[in-house]
């Protein structure tokens, strides 16, 4: 019997597993069918046009938004039945992350919406569509996201497998497309003040999608056209955001979790005061850079060297810092005895995969930098700078790196240090009213309720109502609470160094979150000295250079997003 039970649940299993790897290979060809047709228009392949991409995108929308209805409605006629939960999936401020990108996402469709009616004479009817379908798309799906991220889905799992699939690769085409209308912005804005750095020899050719008819209303187009490129890295990340979400989901179909209580893990400024302040100074230091940045690149080649100057040293500054602070989280760990939790959990291996692969795009860079500047004949004095920023970046990536994925795979401690759980004993008139835990904070006994704890082995505290006696006893109760053993000194003690460790833990990872979002602004805003240096131009080839460059960025500018929104975790875990 045994044998053809375990034979029974081996055979059930099988076609689950061939479920989940089916949809896989359905969501890989799906991406690459859309790749490819995004890489058709972006070398202007003879045939292939955007309304053909800009198709494609909304066919597959389409088939997310009638999926997501399906799930909604059934889920609706479900929703008296007890599911299971992954509580580690789709936390509260990822959430409240993914709606405000969302928000500005909307605010980008209505752009496009307003630069197609602008332009309608010689648009194709699909980039009016699109906008409207995205926005669609885009509401329901973070609507869903809230109600369902930390589903486990046990019903219908064959089917559900293609459908999560098929929205997790829907939004990573739609982050790609991001990406390449964003990236041919900015080359285009690059080529064309190349020529202000003295590399006169690097043929300028702007790869020109614009519409080819004059727009009705001149300062509404104008508006339109920059606004868009302003809000295109909260779309790109509101994208990468959700398709990560959804990966989740789809790991979680059929998944059998361990009931147990999961700690609440609130965000709280309380301690972490000096972690904020100097976080909130290299943020704004960061803003004011980018700003003077792009303000003076291409002006002149004195001022583009100066801007250049300005951005390496800052960043060198900030990354120093930052490597600094990891190594001091680091060395608390290793005074500090905490088991791993090594239990089975999706969020967190994709987590830490995604640290790890969305690096090797900045490391890539940074290497090329590092090589360009050892092999380059000529080098201009600002670029001597790169060089320990690109080392400075390849450590300071590897330090977090560790700091993050020991953090969040480190066990909780299921009791708060700062808490000291008794018994009680109550009684009133020689009865026993009530025997209930309560909690002493810092060692203090909550005598203002009139309720003496029990700190001894074995003892019991009352207070008597009448009588001189129940008064003596109290009192000697009392002085006795006072006259703590030498091991509760030591315990206090040691609870102390604990508390430290935690605030030093908790201030290095808010300082660390505010830097990873400091360091996201220059990229994701047109800031990119990668571009702008021209010695890696030189020596890899201007085409060579720029396609590294477009294929790395994204994943590093992707990397700070995700490693602020982990660090965050950490600190409310910590």
């Amino acid at each position: 019997m045994e044998n053809s039970g375990g034979a029974s649940a081996l055979g059930g299993s099988y076609p689950q597993k061939n479920a989940e790897i089916l949809s896989s290979q359905y969501g890989i060809n799906l991406f690459l069918a859309g790749l490819l047709l995004t890489f058709a228009w972006a070398v202007h392949a003879v045939g292939i046009s955007k309304s053909h991409l800009l198709s494609y995108l909304i066919t597959l929308m389409l088939i997310q938004l009638l999926w997501m209805l399906w799930y909604l409605c059934r889920s609706c006629t479900q929703r008296r039945l007890i599911r299971d939960k992954d509580t580690h999936a789709g936390a509260r401020w990822l959430k409240c992350g993914i709606t405000l990108f969302a928000v500005i996402t909307l605010i980008l469709d209505s752009f496009k919406i307003g630069y197609y009616i602008d332009f309608s004479n010689c648009l194709s009817p699909t980039e009016g569509i699109f906008p409207v379908t995205h926005a669609m798309h885009t509401i329901l799906q973070v609507y869903f996201l809230w109600c369902h991220a930390k589903d486990i889905i046990q019903s219908f799992k064959t089917l559900e497998r293609f459908g999560v699939i098929h929205s997790v690769f829907t939004n990573l085409l739609l982050w790609t497309n991001g990406v390449l209308t964003e990236s041919k912005h900015q080359l285009n804005e690059h080529k064309e003040r190349l020529i202000t750095l003295g590399f006169g020899n690097i043929t300028i050719v702007l790869d020109d999608h614009a519409p080819q008819c004059n727009c009705t209303t001149t300062t509404l187009c104008s508006i339109f056209s920059q606004g868009i490129y302003y809000l295109y890295p909260f779309n790109i990340e509101y994208h990468i955001l959700a398709s990560t979400m959804l990966y989740v989901l789809w790991k979680n179909i059929g998944r059998k979790v361990e009931h147990h209580q999961q700690h609440k893990t609130p965000f709280k400024f309380h301690g972490i005061t000096v972690g904020m302040i100097f976080g909130l100074i290299v943020l704004i230091s960061t803003i004011a850079i980018v700003v003077v940045y792009l303000i003076q690149i291409g002006g002149s080649k004195i001022k583009s060297e100066l801007a250049l100057t300005m951005f390496y040293l800052h960043a060198i500054f900030v990354l120093a810092l930052m490597c600094t602070a990891g190594i001091v989280a680091l060395l608390i760990y290793r005074l500090e005895e905490r088991s791993l939790d090594n239990s089975k959990n999706p969020a967190r291996k994709l987590d830490a995969e995604l640290l790890v692969g969305t690096a090797a795009g900045s490391w890539l860079l940074s290497w090329g930098s590092i090589l360009a500047i050892i092999c380059a004949q000529a080098h201009p004095k600002y670029t001597w700078y790169n060089l320990p920023y690109s080392v400075l970046v390849i450590i300071e990536k590897y330090i977090q790196n560790l700091f993050i994925i020991e953090s969040i795979h480190r066990e909780q401690e299921k009791v708060n240090d700062n808490i000291k759980t008794l018994r009680i004993v109550t009684i009133s008139r020689g009865n026993t009213l009530s025997l209930t835990p309560k909690e002493i904070y810092n060692g203090r006994a909550a005598r203002d309720s009139g309720e003496v704890p029990c700190l001894f082995k074995g003892s019991i505290c009352g207070t008597e109502n009448d009588g001189g006696d129940g008064a003596k006893e109290e009192t000697s109760q009392e002085n006795s609470l006072v006259m703590h053993p030498a091991s509760d000194f030591s315990f206090y003690g040691r609870n102390s160094v604990t508390n430290n460790k935690r605030r030093i833990l908790k201030n290095i990872a808010a300082f660390l979150f505010l830097c990873n979002l400091s360091l996201w602004i220059p990229p994701a805003f047109g800031c990119r000295p990668e571009y702008d240096n021209g010695l890696e131009e030189i020596v890899f080839g201007f085409e060579p250079w720029i396609i590294v460059v477009n294929l790395a960025m994204p994943f590093s500018i992707f990397y700070r997003m995700h490693s602020a929104a982990s660090l965050f975790e950490v600190n409310c875990k910590t």
